[in-house]
C-alpha cells in the first residue's frame, strides 16, 4: 500500500466527486434541487463521520482493513440511488405524513454510508502517511477535479442513468489494489455487478410517476432530464427535470398557407415584427422553437434561436437521437429498438420533422449559449426580444452544494436587454411570478442607465386565464395606440382574457405591478407575503421569493417545492441542516476528548474547523458567481470547479515552500481583487466568445486555488496522527460553511460573503500562528 497509497487516494476521490455530482443531476430531476441540497448535504457529513469513526474505534485503523472497506464503499455507491428512488418520498408531505420523516432519514443513511465509508478510508490514509500529507491531499484534490470531468463525460456518453452506476468503479479499482490477493476477488465482483447495473440502468433508476401525457422519448445527460410528451397529432411538448415545459408545435414546414390557417400563440409579437421593414427577432431560451415559428410566420428576416440546453437544440435541428447515444425509455410498445444500453425507442417522426425543420431555415441563427453571455457580445442589434418564462430550477452538475440562480432576471439584465435592443426595438418578456420583482428591476435598470421618463417606457400585462403576466419594453416612449394593440386589441370583451395592469385602468388602480411603479417597491414591501426586492447579479436569487415572516408549522402540513406564494423554504433547508450540524454533528466531533489517548487542543480542532468551513464558502460562491461570465453551461461549470481543484492539488504540493503569512495573505488578496477588481474584467471581457470566457476564468481562479489547498496540509504537518480527527471536524465544517454561506449570500449578497470567508481564513491564520497553542 506504500507504494500505491497516491493512485488509491486519486481513484477513491474520482469516486466520491463523480457520485456527488451525478447523484446531484438524478435528485434534483427526481426531488427539486432544494430537495437534493438538504439530502445530499446531510449525506456528505458521513465523508467526516468516517474519520471520527477511525478516532473513535482504533482497531479499525489496519491497513488489511482498507480494501475491504473500499469494496464496501463501492456496493454502497450501487446501491444506494435505486434503493432511496424506491422509498416513495414525498418531500411535501414531511410534516403530515411521520412515514416521510422515517423515509427521508432513510434515505441519507443509505446515501451518507458511501461517503462514511469513504471517510474511513481516507482517514485512515491520511493518518498512517500523514507526513507526505502535501502529496497525499495534492492526490486527493486532482483527483476530485479528475473526477468531476469523468462523471460530465459518462453522463454525456452514456446517460445518467448509467453513470450512475460506473462512477463507482474508480473506488472500486482502489479496492482492487488495496486488497490481499485472496481478498481481490470481492471488488472484482462488484465491478462485474457495477458494468451490469450500467446496462440495466435505466430501469433500475426509473420511478413511476404520473406524466401529463404519454411519453415517447427520454434523454438523460449532464445538462437535464429531458422527456417529450405526446399531446396528440398537433403537438408535443418539452419537459426538462420534470419542472419546466416548452411546446412543440406540428408543423409541415410548408408557409404558402391562408391566413386562415395561421398558428395562433399565447402571446402574440407580430405587431411588435411588423414595425420593421427588417426585423431581427431573438427568442432569449427558444426551448421547443414556438417562439421561432413566431417569428417566422411574422415575417422576421433574421431570427437567434438562444437555448443554454445544447441536447434541445439538437432535437431541433437533427432529431431526437441522431449522434447521440440513446438512453432513453419508452412508455409506448411501438418502435423499439433495442440498444447495447438500455430499451429505447426511435419515435416515428422525430422532433426536428415534426416541427417542420424550422431551426434549418436559413433565417434562423441556433445558439447554444447562455443568453445574457451572448446577447453582451452586440449593442443595439435586436429589434425584438422575447422571453416566455426562460427559466430553470436545475442545480446542473456543479455538485450537492450549489443551487439555482438565475441571472436572466436581474437589474443588470436588463440593462443588458435595453443595449441590445435596436433604437426603436421592443422586449416582451412574460412569466407567471416573477413580475412585481422584474418591474422593480426595469425601474432600477432604466434609472441607472439614465433614461428619463421611465415609466412610458415599459407596460405591463395580465392574461388571467392563462394565469401569466407579461412585460413589454420599448426602447422608445410607448404611445397608447402600441400598448392598447400590441398583443391583441384591449377591448371590453377581451378583458377576461387580456389587460393592463400598468398603466392600470381606474377600475385596476390598486394592484400590485400599478403600486409598485407609483409608490415604488419598498413602500409595498411591508404588506406584501412576497419578496419584492429586485434582484442584482451580486443577488441573483429571484426564485427565492419567500419571507420569513410567512413561516409557520401549519404550513409545513404541505411544502410545495417552489417559494411563489411567500413560504421561505430555502432558508427552511438552510435551517434544518444547520440545526443538524450544529445539534448533532458537532458534538459528535467533541467525543474523542472524552476518551482516552492523545487529544487535539483547541486551536487545532478550530482551525481545522475555520479552513473547512472557508474553502466550501468561497467555493461555493465562486461556482455561483462566475455562470455569470461564463455561462451556466454543464461545461463552463465543470470548467470553474475543475481549475479550483486542481489549482488546490498544485498548491498542497508545495506548501511546505510558502511561508504562512504568504499563504493566507495571498487567500485574503485575491479574494478581495475578485470583489472589488475582477468584475470590471469581467465586464469588460464579457463580449468574448465561450472559450475565451474560460481562459479568462482560469486566469482569475488559478492563483486563489492555488493558496487555498495549502491550510489543510499546514494544519497536518501540525498534528501528526491526530489528522483523522481533524478531518472530521473539516469534513462537519464543510457542510455547515457551504449551506451558512448561502443563507449570507440571500441576505447581503456574493461579495459580503466572499468577504465572510476571507474573515474565516484570516482568523485561522490566526490559530496556526498561536504556535504554542497547538
Amino acid at each position: 500500500m506504500k507504494n500505491y497509497k497516491f493512485v488509491v487516494i486519486t481513484l477513491m476521490s474520482i469516486s466520491i466527486i463523480a457520485l456527488e455530482i451525478v447523484w446531484t443531476r438524478i435528485f434534483s430531476a427526481e426531488f427539486f434541487y432544494t430537495f437534493a441540497f438538504l439530502t445530499l448535504s446531510l449525506a456528505i457529513l458521513g465523508l467526516g463521520l468516517g474519520g471520527l469513526a477511525l478516532r473513535l474505534f482504533k482497531s479499525l485503523n489496519n491497513e488489511k482493513y482498507l480494501g475491504p472497506i473500499l469494496s464496501l464503499t463501492g456496493l454502497a455507491a450501487l446501491a444506494g440511488p435505486p434503493l432511496v428512488l424506491r422509498l416513495g418520498l414525498k418531500f411535501s408531505s414531511l410534516v403530515s405524513e411521520p412515514i416521510m420523516i422515517f423515509k427521508l432519514t432513510l434515505a441519507i443513511l443509505l446515501l451518507g454510508l458511501t461517503f462514511f465509508l469513504a471517510g474511513i478510508a481516507l482517514a485512515m490514509l491520511f493518518r498512517s502517511f500523514h507526513k507526505e500529507m502535501p502529496r497525499l491531499y495534492m492526490a486527493d484534490l486532482i483527483g476530485a477535479g479528475g473526477g468531476v470531468l469523468f462523471s460530465i463525460i459518462l453522463m454525456n456518453q452514456l446517460g445518467t442513468p448509467a453513470a450512475t452506476f460506473i462512477c463507482a468503479v474508480p473506488i472500486l479499482l482502489a479496492a482492487l489494489i488495496s486488497s490481499s490477493r485472496y481478498m481481490k476477488v470481492l471488488p472484482g465482483f462488484i465491478i462485474i455487478g457495477a458494468i451490469l447495473f450500467s446496462v440495466y440502468s435505466v430501469p433500475l433508476l426509473d420511478v413511476p410517476k404520473p406524466d401529463r401525457a404519454p411519453v415517447i422519448y427520454k434523454h438523460w445527460d449532464a445538462m437535464a432530464k429531458i422527456k417529450i410528451y405526446d399531446y396528440g397529432d398537433e403537438s408535443r411538448g418539452i419537459n426538462v427535470d420534470n419542472v419546466a415545459n416548452s411546446g412543440l408545435i406540428r408543423f409541415d414546414g410548408n408557409w404558402d398557407r391562408p391566413d386562415s390557417m395561421r398558428f395562433n400563440f399565447g402571446i402574440e409579437v407580430n405587431d411588435l415584427i411588423d414595425q420593421f421593414d427588417s426585423c431581427t427577432f431573438l427568442s432569449l431560451g427558444s426551448g421547443g422553437g414556438g417562439d421561432v415559428l413566431q417569428a417566422l410566420q411574422a415575417g422576421a428576416t433574421e431570427i437567434y434561436a438562444v437555448e443554454v440546453n445544447p441536447f434541445i437544440n439538437h432535437m431541433m435541428l437533427y432529431g431526437d437521437s441522431s449522434g447521440y447515444i440513446p438512453q432513453i425509455v419508452s412508455v409506448s410498445d411501438s418502435e423499439k429498438v433495442e440498444t447495447g444500453a438500455a430499451d429505447s425507442i426511435k419515435p416515428i417522426i422525430t422532433t426536428n420533422d415534426f416541427t417542420g425543420n424550422i431551426y434549418s431555415d436559413p433565417r434562423v441563427n441556433v445558439v447554444s449559449e447562455d443568453a445574457r453571455a451572448f446577447m453582451r457580445r452586440y449593442n443595439n442589434k435586436f429589434d425584438v426580444i422575447y422571453s416566455l418564462s426562460s427559466n430553470t430550477w436545475a442545480a446542473l452538475a456543479s455538485g450537492s452544494f450549489a443551487l439555482a440562480e438565475n441571472y436572466l432576471f436581474t437589474t443588470e439584465a436588463f440593462q443588458d436587454y435595453w443595449l441590445a435592443l435596436s433604437d426603436s426595438g421592443y422586449m416582451m418578456m412574460e412569466h407567471q411570478f416573477y413580475m412585481p420583482r422584474l418591474v422593480s428591476e426595469v425601474i432600477d435598470a432604466l434609472n441607472e442607465l439614465g433614461v428619463e421618463d421611465i415609466g412610458s417606457h415599459f407596460a405591463v400585462y395580465d392574461l388571467p386565464q392563462a394565469r401569466r403576466n407579461a412585460l413589454l419594453l420599448s426602447k422608445r416612449p410607448l404611445t397608447d395606440s402600441l400598448r392598447y394593440y400590441a398583443l391583441d386589441d384591449l377591448t371590453p370583451e377581451l378583458y377576461p382574457y387580456l389587460h393592463l395592469l400598468y398603466p392600470a385602468p381606474d377600475s385596476l388602480q390598486d394592484n400590485l405591478i400599478n403600486r409598485i411603479v407609483q409608490n415604488g417597491w419598498q413602500n409595498e414591501a411591508d404588506s406584501e407575503r412576497i419578496n419584492l426586492s429586485p434582484c442584482t447579479d451580486d443577488k441573483p436569487f429571484v426564485a427565492q421569493m419567500g419571507l420569513w415572516k410567512n413561516f409557520s408549522f401549519d404550513n409545513l402540513e404541505r411544502v410545495l417545492p417552489y417559494e411563489f406564494m411567500g413560504f421561505p423554504l430555502s432558508k427552511v433547508i438552510f435551517i434544518i441542516i444547520l440545526i443538524i450540524v450544529v445539534v448533532i454533528i458537532l458534538p459528535l466531533n467533541l467525543i474523542p476528548y472524552f476518551t482516552k489517548g492523545e487529544k487535539l487542543k483547541f486551536a487545532p480542532w478550530l482551525y481545522f474547523f475555520l479552513i473547512g468551513m472557508a474553502y466550501m464558502a468561497v467555493e461555493v460562491i465562486l461556482i455561483q458567481k462566475y455562470t455569470l461570465f461564463v455561462g451556466p453551461s454543464v461545461y463552463s461549470i465543470a470548467v470553474i470547479l475543475v481549475t479550483l481543484l486542481v489549482a488546490s492539488g498544485i498548491g498542497s504540493r508545495f506548501s511546505k515552500k510558502i511561508s504562512n503569512p504568504l499563504v493566507f495573505l495571498g487567500i485574503v488578496v485575491w479574494i478581495l481583487l475578485d470583489i472589488f477588481v475582477f468584475r470590471f474584467i469581467t465586464n469588460s471581457l464579457s463580449g468574448l466568445t465561450m472559450y475565451p470566457r474560460i481562459i479568462v476564468t482560469i486566469i482569475l481562479f488559478f492563483p486563489l486555488g492555488f493558496f487555498m489547498g495549502m491550510p489543510f496540509p499546514k494544519g497536518t504537518l501540525r498534528v501528526g496522527q491526530l489528522i483523522d480527527w481533524g478531518f472530521a471536524v473539516n469534513g462537519a465544517a464543510s457542510v455547515l460553511g457551504s449551506t451558512l454561506i448561502l443563507l449570507v449570500a440571500f441576505a447581503f449578497g456574493f461579495n459580503i460573503a466572499l468577504m465572510a470567508a476571507a474573515g474565516l481564513y484570516l482568523l485561522a491564520f490566526a490559530l496556526l500562528s498561536a504556535k504554542t497553542s497547538w
